[in-house]
C-alpha cells in the first residue's frame, strides 16, 4: 500500500497540544517554539481542509474531527516509542507468564526447557506452578496448562497430551498383587478427584461397589507419586509423566489396565490477544509434542 504523505512534524504538533490543550505547554515538550507549534498545527488543518481546535481566549479545546485524530495519533506514538526503546536495547526480552499443573511441569516441561531457551533467548519465561487450579486473569498469566476435558469457561484450550492413569507402586508392593482384587489390601494414594479410582477399578472388571477402604488423598500428582515410591500405598497416575521413576525401577506398573479422564491443554482467555512471545511457546510446545509423538 502506498501511503499518503504523512506530515510527522505537524501531527507531533497538534498531539502534544491536543494532549495538553495548550499550544504554549505543547512547545515547552517538543522543545520549540509555541510559534512553531502553532504553525504547524495550522499546516495540518489546512491540509486536512478541516479545523482540529477551537482557538479560545484561555486555551484550546478540541473539535470533533480532532477528538477523532488524537487516541490514533497518541496510541501510534507511544506504540512507535516503545518499539524504538527495544530496537534500542542490546537484547530485545518479552515477558512470558505460564501457570502450569505440578505434573506437567516436572515430568514434562523442565526437562526441554533448556530447548526452549536455545530457540527463543528474547523470552523471559516465568513459570509457576499449580494444583490445576489457574485463575489466568486474577494471577496475570498468558498461558495456563492444566489437565481436564478442556472445558472452561470464556477460555480458548489447544489440546496438549492424552492422560492416561495407569496403578504405579514399589516393587515391593508389586509383588503381592496378583489382581486388581488384591489392591483391597492396600493403601490407595488419590488426587482430589474421587473417581479416577472407581473408572480404573471398573475398567479391570471390579464391581463398582468395590471400596477404597484405606486412602489418602493428594492434592498434588507429584507428592502422591513420591508417597508411592516411599512405599506408602499404591498410587493411580499418568505414567507418561513419571518416566524416570518407571525407567529406573523405583515405581513399576502391576496391571496393564488404563483410563482416561482427560488431557493436557494449553490455555488462555479468549479475550487476550497472543503476542511474539505466546505463540513462540505454542508452537515450540506443539513442536515437541509432535516429535515426541513421531519418535514414539
Amino acid at each position: 500500500m502506498v501511503r499518503p504523505y504523512l506530515p510527522l512534524k505537524a501531527l507531533r504538533a497538534f498531539e502534544a497540544s491536543a494532549r495538553h490543550l495548550s499550544f504554549t505547554r505543547a512547545s515547552e515538550e517538543l522543545h520549540v517554539t509555541q510559534a512553531a507549534v502553532s504553525h504547524q498545527v495550522k499546516l495540518l488543518e489546512t491540509q486536512l481542509k478541516v479545523p482540529l481546535f477551537k482557538r479560545l481566549p484561555r486555551g484550546l479545546m478540541l473539535t470533533q474531527e480532532g477528538e477523532l485524530l488524537l487516541p490514533v495519533l497518541k496510541s501510534s506514538f507511544d506504540q512507535i516509542s516503545h518499539t524504538l526503546e527495544r530496537v534500542g536495547e542490546s537484547s530485545y526480552r518479552e515477558v512470558l507468564n505460564v501457570g502450569v499443573v505440578g505434573t506437567f511441569a516436572v515430568g514434562w516441561l523442565l526437562p526441554r526447557l533448556a530447548d526452549f531457551k536455545d530457540q527463543y533467548p528474547f523470552v523471559d519465561l516465568r513459570l509457576s506452578t499449580h494444583n490445576n487450579r489457574a485463575d489466568i486473569a486474577g494471577e496475570g498469566l498468558d498461558f495456563a496448562i492444566r489437565f481436564g476435558s478442556g472445558a472452561w469457561h470464556a477460555t480458548a484450550a489447544q489440546p496438549l497430551l492424552p492422560a492416561s492413569l495407569s496403578v504405579m507402586c514399589t516393587p515391593t508392593i508389586a509383588a503381592r498383587l496378583n489382581t486388581p482384587a488384591d489392591l483391597l489390601g492396600e493403601t490407595w494414594l488419590r488426587s482430589y478427584r474421587a473417581d479416577e479410582w472407581t473408572e480404573w477399578l471398573l475398567a479391570a472388571g471390579l464391581p463398582r461397589s468395590f471400596a477404597m477402604t484405606n486412602s489418602i488423598v493428594f492434592d498434588s500428582s507429584i507428592a502422591m507419586v513420591e508417597a508411592a515410591i516411599q512405599g506408602a500405598g499404591v498410587a493411580l497416575a499418568p505414567p507418561l509423566m513419571f518416566p524416570r521413576q518407571l525407567s529406573s525401577g523405583a515405581l513399576v506398573q502391576p496391571f496393564d489396565t488404563a483410563v482416561s479422564l482427560g488431557g493436557y491443554w494449553l490455555t488462555r482467555l479468549q479475550t487476550q490477544p497472543e503476542t511474539h512471545a505466546m505463540a513462540s511457546f505454542r508452537e515450540w510446545l506443539l513442536t515437541a509434542i509432535n516429535r515426541r509423538d513421531a519418535d514414539s
